[in-house]
């Protein structure tokens, strides 16, 4: 008996199995209707409804009660079609031309007769504003008649959506605050919420019927057919906007913008080098625009050979220096006499040293045993080798007896005093040390002559290549100018020269911008891979610094990164985001897009965008404006801006078959 029954009770799961339809016969027997539909929606509350579903959305609707005087395109209805999760739907029903001149007469009529009224009674304003509305009705009235105009009554109705009354009623005051800007008030549909829900349904059954009279033109401006334009009358061709068609120029330095810095963030792959060699060239080309990269890739040596540049390797195997002493003349404004007058400002200079050596004494471990009094050492040693050579606030002090003339005339002749460096500074400690009395210091002494030996040159120090006098300077007028420090160890040396020639970039390139405003020339500092700086707070203070004080020299701060998140993570440094008003987003990975999402305030289109578009796409928002651009360089840019290894491997076949 008991196998008898195991055979039946197979037999019926093999029937079930059988009879059993699969999900897609489920899915062909079920309506649109049912398959879209929510769970349920009550609509028993007489201000809003309640959409029921794995997740309870509330809705409002509202309809359009009062219209301004004149109708402008496209701002009489955008901040509503561009306000959030909001759906709007316009009903347009054109008026037969016999019942509108019946009413335009009706109209006039009524306008005359309160214009006698009020001329009788000596109300002189009264009847001006009535006759001038009289004659707005007779034009309207003559145009319909002509069959250049038309009357139409429209009924507007939108609905509001959020996931709690809390946020349903913020953005509902939100709503009518941002509408109140454009002369447009909305009520909100009181006791008739279904109606005015399944008016904003694509049904085309209008239940509010809360109609408003429009003209021809005046109808014309609640249509949305509009799109982001971004770019400027004058600059470069970015690239294309992909909404529109229309090329995209861009001009890093012009007038309307509060800075001239910038932003590029992407994930890897997505084409961020490749968009700013296009930019830096053909901002070189066509706008003598200069450009200093500091190229923490090795990227840019090709772009500097192409524009005719300089490309500088810095290594542990180079010849090259780069002094941290080094300092320059600026020009600065007096507070009291309003003239203009070149002063040397050592005090910012030690500091900027200061914060320097303070990043190599902490290292790659970036040493909890480094403190105030460390910091105190080693900003009294600077200010003590600078001292020791004669400089002060002086700008006479830079130079050699005899050599310095008059600051205002010739510069030729004038012989520059030999700079403190890391090695003399370094025999300042040791000296020091030997005559230190304070037990509270021989630690920080002590701490600092053992760290500090791998950056002096007689000690064969491994990152020796910051301790000597420069060995070369900035040409002025370079088009580009590549500061290679890609050989350096990644994860301490390079974000360690990053930092460091920052501060000389500041005191070479950027303070002689403004020497002569006559000769001013635009220029961009390009920060390759800027996220390896974060770890380290001086550089950070550093670069925030930089950003905000760029502007006034006529330089524009680039910033290149990829890691968005590390900004997020630092508040610290979003200053430099803040001081950018133009940024450009590149493909993102999904970790990073939540957070671009929340602090540039991207609206869900734009979030989906950039997790989904391809390489060379992205979103510019210069200002308030923004839109979907394209970037594609020429087969002639390709040749230099080209990253993808694959492809250069490529072309170098292809070049070598063909000689």
């Amino acid at each position: 008996m008991g196998k008898k029954k195991q055979r039946e009770e197979e037999q019926q799961r093999q029937l079930n199995d059988y009879t059993k339809p699969d999900e897609f016969q489920i899915l062909k027997k079920k309506t649109i209707k049912e398959l879209i539909a929510p769970s349920g929606i009550d609509a028993t509350n007489i201000d809003h409804l309640e959409i029921i579903s794995n997740v309870t959305r509330y809705a409002r609707s509202f309809f359009v009660s009062t219209l301004p005087r004149m109708c402008t395109f496209p701002d009489l209805f955008r901040d509503m079609y561009l306000f959030g999760d909001i759906n709007t739907s316009i009903y347009i029903n054109p008026i037969p031309e016999s019942r509108s001149q019946n009413e335009l007469n009706r109209v006039i009529n009524e306008i005359e007769t309160e214009r006698i009224v009020a001329q009788d009674r000596g109300n002189i304003n009264r009847e001006s504003d009535l006759g001038q509305k009289r004659l707005e009705a007779e034009e309207l009235r003559d145009e319909i008649a002509a069959g250049f105009n038309k009357l139409y009554e429209a009924s507007i109705v939108s609905t509001l959506f959020a996931y709690s009354l809390e946020d349903l009623e913020r953005f509902t005051k939100l709503l009518s605050t941002e509408m109140s800007k454009s002369l447009v008030s909305i009520k909100s549909a009181w006791g008739m919420q279904e109606e005015a829900f399944k008016s904003n349904l694509p049904l085309m059954d209008d239940k509010v019927k809360k109609t408003h009279t429009f003209d021809r033109r005046s109808m014309g401006t609640v249509f949305p057919f509009t799109t982001s334009e971004v770019g400027h009358s004058t600059g470069v061709p970015l690239g294309i906007n992909k909404q529109t068609g229309v090329p995209v120029l861009f001009d890093n330095f012009h007038s309307s913008l509060t800075n001239y810095n910038m932003v590029i963030f992407a994930k890897s792959g997505a084409g961020k080098s490749v968009t700013m060699k296009t930019l830096v060239s053909r901002s070189a080309v066509l706008m003598g625009v200069q450009s200093l990269a500091l190229d923490a890739e090795g990227e840019y040596s090709i772009v500097a050979e192409s524009l005719g540049g300089i490309n500088v390797v810095i290594s542990p195997s180079s010849k090259t220096v780069i002094n941290i002493f080094d300092i320059e003349t600026e020009v600065v404004k007096d507070e009291i006499t309003g003239r203009e007058k070149i002063v040397l400002n050592v005090e910012n200079k030690v500091e900027d040293v200061t914060q320097a050596l303070l990043t190599m004494a902490k290292g790659s471990t970036r040493s909890e045993e480094v403190n105030e009094l460390t910091k105190q050492i080693i900003a009294e040693s600077v200010a003590e080798e600078y001292a020791a050579h004669g400089i002060n606030s002086d700008p006479n002090s830079l130079f050699e007896a005899g050599t310095a003339g008059n600051l205002s005339g010739n510069m030729l002749g004038r012989k520059k005093k030999d700079m403190p460096t890391i090695g003399s500074w370094y025999r300042r400690i040791q000296k020091k040390a030997d005559d230190n009395k304070n037990q509270d210091y021989n630690f920080h002494y002590s701490y600092l002559l053992k760290v500090m030996k791998q950056y002096i040159r007689e000690y064969d120090g491994q990152m020796a290549y910051f301790d000597g006098q420069s060995t070369f300077d900035l040409l002025e007028g370079a088009l580009f100018i590549n500061l290679d420090i890609s050989q350096l160890e990644e994860k301490f040396a390079r974000p360690l020269a990053q930092q460091i020639l920052l501060e000389w970039i500041w005191e070479k390139y950027v303070k002689k911008n403004s020497e002569d405003k006559s000769k001013a020339a635009k220029k961009r500092v390009l920060v390759d891979e800027a996220w390896m700086l974060l770890p380290f707070p001086e550089a950070v203070d550093f670069l925030n610094t930089m950003a905000r004080r760029a502007r006034k020299r006529n330089v524009s701060l680039a910033i290149i990164s990829k890691r968005f998140q590390d900004y997020y993570e630092k508040p610290e440094a979003q200053a430099v985001l803040t001081s950018s008003d133009t940024k450009l987003f590149l493909a993102q990975d999904k970790s990073e897009i939540q957070y671009l999402k929340e602090v540039f305030k991207l609206s869900e289109g734009e979030a989906n965008f950039l997790v989904t578009c391809l390489k060379g796409e992205g979103l510019l928002k210069v200002g308030g404006d923004s839109a979907i651009i394209q970037i594609k360089p020429t087969a002639k840019e390709f040749e230099f801006v080209e990253t993808n290894l694959n492809k250069l491997v490529q072309r170098g076949k292809r070049t070598n078959n063909r000689y």
